[in-house]
């Protein structure tokens, strides 16, 4: 439902009509496009999206679907149900050449079975009835007239009429040559009067040539004479001429009875070929606005990404210019935004473009925004854009918005789109601004989804305290003076009123004394305003990021537990097949024992066997001998410590990686773990002794498998900035950590926020040495390269 009866052409709705209106190729899909509504159906919604993104598809990938031409078939249809009617030659080809065009489409969809399902069910269960063809093609040719042989009587009626126009020919080619020859001709040649071929003879001499004169010049020297053996054969031919007519009649009467029983099949194709011609307009549109399919919600949301808007677009076009792109979100978090700056800094428009896309969307049009845009449904759309006041129905322009606000209130629900530019003016500014705050808690409560544009202070303090409202504020450039058109969403925006005027030329005088009445306290709300935003930002992002680091440790704990659960399960096993061994040793030990025993006292006690027997019993002990593996020799390192140094900890096998030093205490980087310990009781590893005592450590497999595994690369595109931040941390600990001399971190070009974002925090790393842009061939700034010390 829209409300008002306007809010289409507020919108902008009816200009986007009347460019799709252009691109039908027949008088039903402009019926069609003139028929558009906005659907609140979710799956109709849908289904109409996919169509138009199919033919799409087809469209730019220049598949050889050729829909040139095609008639309204329902017209002819309905001409074809009075008995006795007849179509004529002309409407008979359109049938014909309208019904090639559908068995060309139904061809081409059918060797392309399943590629596009949403277009193949156009003509779901539409049988394919040549023999529709077949029945004008026994009557008209590939031009469409009537074939000569279209009857036997027609063939010989033609056979006759050509065989008398070849005697007529003949005879009247021999009489003018013997009137040339008696000098009876005047200048010219043969011309035809009345339908009838006549000689040309100087009017001294009519008399002298019998037949029928048909006129003669303006001057009267020159009469225009029909032999009058020629007349009789004209009459005949004449008279064969109203024959083949009336044969002709004949045979279109029978073939249109003949169509006549397929009238239903002809009305079926008749509706395809209007559905195919809308689809095809939408699918041209929305490659002359870049237009794509975004993720269709069924819950009354948005998100859109790099959105513009289609009129502006095209417009800008036509100069060469650019439109700058749109990101705005409206979800149950935040529900409302207010979005306040300078007057011509695009407030406007970045509200129409939401209400505008909406529209479209709901009318089965693809949208300017990037593919990955999220838009749900609404049930309602009110917009109160333009001054509305009304001599005849003595309505003032701010009692216009009032009756458009009573209509809000009562009839909005969470399901409901609000569009409101320049919320409360119209009336004095200290009452019209509590009434819009008003207006706007009511509507906050309800729920609602929406963009509303302001200049007013209170508004502007009211979203930033009130849950569900988002200030949001167009940039705008205060060394050049100029609006950026850019939507910075979390704090609200100046109008720079006083600013401009200067810019503008507006003399001293009268800016001076502006100021003195805004008073110091006004000029400085905006700025107080800002600081609020930017604290609230502050905050929002140290609960993220504490949440994170929560999160982090909640996993830490939780992997730690899982590994004391598997040291305890393992331990129990190893010292089970310890004991096993253990009593095989023992029973190997017991009968080298015994032997050794029986040998001794089999050989008497000789000293020499006894000695023998006693290093047989040492050598069999040694074979079960555990020997202890030699540890690595540790290259002390007697330099000052310093962050990215190697240590190990004094009087164990651990080795780690600096990274803080803090007076006498050190952050240390023991594998995936942190850990803060005293700087006397570390000693510094030498560089180049670091692989051999990691090989020979505790951790030695893991490092060699991080090693592998570790890529220098990372791609954080499409992660919001606080969570790109965390995982670049700790892709840079790993880094340091393994010796990497360089990085690649990938982050897209966009608005250039994230990249700003990581490249700040960057700056804050001391075992970074400099940071660039990628090549230009490569991604460019895209893309940072980063260089390790």
């Amino acid at each position: 439902m829209l409300y008002p009866d306007n809010c289409e052409e507020r919108l902008g709705f009816n200009e986007i009509r009347q460019l799709v209106h252009k691109h039908c190729l027949s008088t039903m899909g402009q019926n069609l496009v003139s028929k558009m509504q906005v659907m609140t159906r979710f799956d109709q919604i849908e289904k109409f999206l996919k169509q138009t993104s199919e033919f799409k598809s087809i469209l730019e990938n220049q598949e050889p679907l050729q829909i040139n031409t095609f008639f309204d078939i329902k017209t002819l249809a309905d001409k074809i149900k009075v008995e006795g009617a007849y179509l004529i030659e002309e409407e008979l080809f359109k049938i014909y050449t309208s019904l090639q065009t559908v068995f060309v489409v139904i061809r081409f969809f059918d060797e392309r079975e399943d590629v596009y399902p949403n277009l193949e069910a156009l003509f779901e269960h539409l049988p394919v009835e040549r023999g529709i063809l077949t029945h004008i093609e026994t009557v008209l040719d590939a031009k469409g007239k009537i074939k000569p042989n279209a009857s036997k009587e027609l063939f010989d009626i033609t056979t006759a009429i050509l065989k008398g126009e070849q005697e007529v020919r003949k005879k009247m080619d021999a009489i003018y040559k013997m009137a040339i020859g008696n000098n009876w001709v005047a200048d010219g040649s043969l011309t035809v009067r009345d339908g009838r071929i006549c000689i040309p003879i100087l009017a001294e001499n009519k008399r002298k040539l019998k037949g029928y004169v048909h006129d003669e010049s303006a001057s009267g020297q020159t009469v225009y004479i029909e032999p009058e053996e020629v007349f009789t054969l004209n009459n005949k031919l004449r008279d064969l001429e109203f024959e083949r007519k009336r044969e002709i009649i004949r045979i279109l009467i029978a073939l249109t009875d003949n169509l006549r029983p397929y009238i239903p099949i002809l009305l079926s194709y008749h509706s395809f070929l209007t559905k195919l011609d809308f689809v095809r307009a939408k699918a041209l549109f929305a490659i002359d606005i870049e237009a794509n399919m975004p993720v269709l919600l069924k819950e009354p949301k948005t998100k859109l990404i790099n959105a513009r808007h289609p009129l502006l677009m095209l417009s800008f076009a036509a100069e060469k210019k650019a439109v700058v792109p749109l990101n705005i979100g409206l979800d149950e978090k935040t529900r409302i935004v207010v979005v306040s700056g300078p007057n011509a800094g695009g407030k406007s428009v970045c509200m129409k473009t939401v209400g505008l896309l909406q529209l479209m969307l709901q009318c089965g049009l693809l949208i300017p925004a990037d593919e990955h845009s999220e838009v749900g449904v609404f049930q309602q759309i009110f917009a109160d854009i333009g001054d509305d006041q009304s001599i005849e129905s003595d309505l003032s322009t701010y009692s216009a918005h009032l009756k458009k606000m009573r209509y809000f209130v009562e009839h909005a629900s969470a399901k409901t789109l609000v569009l409101i530019d320049e919320f409360g003016t119209g009336t004095d500014p200290q009452f019209g601004g509590p009434m819009a705050e008003a207006v706007l808690e009511v509507l906050n409560r309800k729920k609602i989804r929406g963009v509303i544009t302001t200049h007013y202070s209170n508004l502007k303090l009211f979203a930033g305290d009130t849950e569900g409202l988002e200030n949001a504020s167009m940039l705008f450039d205060n060394h050049k003076m100029k609006p950026l058109y850019i939507l910075d969403i979390g704090k609200p925006g100046s109008s720079y009123a006083l600013e401009i005027a200067q810019n503008i030329g507006l003399q001293k005088e009268v800016l001076n004394l502006a100021k003195e009445k805004i008073g110091s306290s006004q000029n400085n709300l905006d700025s107080l305003l800002v600081s609020l935003e930017r604290e609230k930002r502050n905050l929002h992002e140290a609960k993220v990021k504490l949440s994170n680091q929560q999160n982090k440790y909640n996993n830490l704990i939780a992997e730690n537990e899982k590994q004391k659960l598997f040291f305890e399960e393992n331990k129990k096993q190893l010292v089970k097949d310890a004991k096993i061994e253990a009593q095989n040793i023992i029973k190997e030990a017991n009968k080298l024992v015994e032997h050794t025993i029986a040998q001794i006292r089999q050989k008497q006690a000789d000293k020499e066997v006894t000695k023998q027997l006693r290093q047989n019993l040492q050598k069999g002990l040694q074979k079960n001998e555990i020997k202890p593996e030699p540890k690595p020799v540790v290259e002390i390192d007697h330099s000052e410590l310093a962050v990215g140094d190697w240590v190990q900890l004094i009087g164990t096998e651990s080795i780690g990686q600096v990274l803080e030093l803090n007076k006498d205490n050190c952050v240390i980087a023991f594998g995936e773990l942190r850990s803060v310990v005293k700087r006397k009781k570390l000693q510094k590893v030498s560089k180049k002794q670091i692989k051999k005592i990691t090989q020979g450590s505790s951790y030695s497999g893991s490092l060699n498998e991080a090693l592998s595994n570790f890529k220098a690369e990372m791609d954080v595109r499409g992660m919001r900035g606080e969570n790109a931040i965390q995982e670049i941390e700790n892709y840079l600990d790993k880094a340091i950590m393994l010796g990497f001399s360089s990085i690649k971190i990938i982050h897209g070009k966009g608005d250039g926020i994230l990249r700003k974002l990581i490249r700040n925090h960057l700056k804050s790393y001391k075992e970074i040495s400099h940071f660039e842009d990628e090549h230009l061939d490569r991604g460019g700034d895209g893309i940072t390269y980063v260089y390790l010390k």
